[in-house]
């Protein structure tokens, strides 16, 4: 059996691997990089519709109105659909300054209106025509589809977008796995890419328009190449260096395993403590999904480590990993990390399987750092001697709460928070926790007088 570096109730040391590591990004870069993005992507739609201004002369009688409202919300839409491509190509810098599962929500809004503009475009185009060639509706659909150049691939891409667009509503995501939805979610690189040639053939704003043209291909080209790299050649090379396989796996609590990986020069993935990997194990039942879970040791030059609870299918099976067996591991990524402190203090709130991204925090983290830990039993306190070990290590106090048995619950209110870290409002808080506890969190350390700037959390719904 291989000698593992971290054992339980061992103290825990940081790794040297760290001490080589390139030097992180400055945490004013980090923290202006949302603004900056937002910044940036709407800009790029004010410089579309500026493009639509300039090749507009004038805009005369309804059919002029309905067109040209059409050729607006057909440019936005095209545009939109290259940003939220760029938002979930997984660039490691907006990726860390940002964070998984913000980028997530932005993807997410800016899907919803995406199809509204694909939507519009679509309507009022065709009505807009048909009212300058004085047909109907429908005649006039079925001469753009069958007639214009690629209007055969953008219908093919129109459906797509309609489809990826009710399977990702809340009651059909309900109804489907997780790893069902995600491979279905592909379909908008196909959909897009159907729809892309239709833009350049029939887009008034870019027939005869060449420098249109050189900025849309320019912009689509970029993405192109971010999501090839980001996505797939680079996760495929890292596999290749990295050569990652079950060293071990070790029970922590009721339920909840460790599984330790060993592999090659794992130090170059220059793993921040708190950030996660999707991990896809190569053995039967499980290659096919690749699943995110968090680092609960911090990362060195041969070992990574991830402790799971089986809540699910995927990650029960987890506790009857074979040593030997290939992993390929996508990342790292997240932003739950110390570059978001802006404090030179720390409190960390975990609840239950919560505690992985924040066993690593609690060991790296700098200065004055203190951890509460709800859980149900005494021995659903996974890692609990490490946890203790590191209090110990480093001066840190770490306190408990369990269910049952009775008198041993910390409620999760604002004055129990604040009893226990009487300095709560001047810390960073790092939380971690299933969704129930993570918003009781928020609102009572909202209450307690943290900024909600100093509040971090990330999850993995998405």
């Amino acid at each position: 059996m291989t000698d593992l570096m971290y054992r339980p109730g061992a103290p825990a040391r940081p790794p040297a691997g760290n001490r080589h590591r390139r030097p992180a990004p400055r945490r004013t870069v980090l923290h202006a990089v949302p603004l900056i993005a937002q910044v940036l992507i709407w800009g790029g739609a004010a410089g579309v519709l500026a493009m639509w201004w300039a090749d507009t002369a004038s805009v005369v009688g309804p059919a002029g109105w309905l067109t040209g409202a059409g050729r607006i919300a057909g440019l936005l839409a095209g545009y939109a659909c290259a940003v939220l491509l760029a938002l979930m190509a997984r660039i490691p810098l907006l990726d860390r300054a940002v964070g998984t599962d913000r980028l997530a929500r932005w993807h997410a809004m800016g899907g919803r209106y995406t199809i509204s503009l694909v939507l519009v475009h679509t309507l009022l185009i065709l009505w807009g025509y048909a009212l300058t060639g004085r047909t109907g509706v429908l005649n006039e659909t079925a001469t753009v589809v069958l007639h214009y150049p690629d209007m055969l691939k953008a219908t093919a891409g129109f459906a797509l977008f309609v489809l990826t667009a009710v399977l990702s509503a809340r009651a059909a995501r309900r109804r489907v796995s997780y790893e069902t939805w995600h491979y279905l979610h592909f379909a908008t690189y196909a959909a897009i890419f159907l729809a892309f040639g239709h833009q350049l053939a029939n887009g008034a704003d870019f027939v005869g328009h060449l420098p249109a043209q050189v900025a849309w291909y320019a912009l689509y080209g970029t993405v192109a190449a971010l999501l090839c790299w980001y996505r797939f050649l680079k996760p495929v090379r890292a596999a290749r260096r990295h050569r990652l396989r079950v060293a071990e796996v070790r029970p922590e609590a009721p339920g909840v395993v460790s599984v330790y990986m060993t592999g090659e020069r794992l130090d170059e993935l220059r793993a921040r403590p708190g950030q996660f990997f999707r991990w896809r194990f190569l053995t039967p039942g499980l290659w096919w999904s690749a699943s995110p879970y968090s680092l609960s040791a911090p990362a060195d030059a041969r070992f990574l480590r991830i402790t799971v609870k089986g809540v699910g299918r995927h990650s029960a099976a987890l506790a009857r990993l074979s040593p030997g067996t290939r992993v390929w591991a996508e990342g790292p990524y997240g932003g739950l990390t110390p570059d978001r402190a802006r404090a030179g203090k720390s409190l960390l709130l975990a609840g239950g399987v919560g505690i992985t991204p924040l066993r690593t925090l609690f060991e790296l983290l700098p200065g004055d750092t203190e951890l509460i830990y709800w859980a149900r039993r005494p021995q659903d306190l996974a890692l609990r001697n490490e946890l203790d070990a590191v209090a110990a290590a480093r001066g840190a106090r770490v306190h408990y709460s369990v269910s049952h048995p009775g008198g041993h619950a910390l409620p999760l209110t604002s004055q129990t928070l604040t009893g226990q870290v009487p300095d709560i409002a001047e810390r960073d808080v790092y939380l971690c926790g299933p969704p129930g506890m993570t918003e009781a969190a928020t609102s009572a350390l909202r209450e307690a007088g943290v900024p909600r700037g100093r509040i971090h959390h990330e999850s993995f719904a998405f």
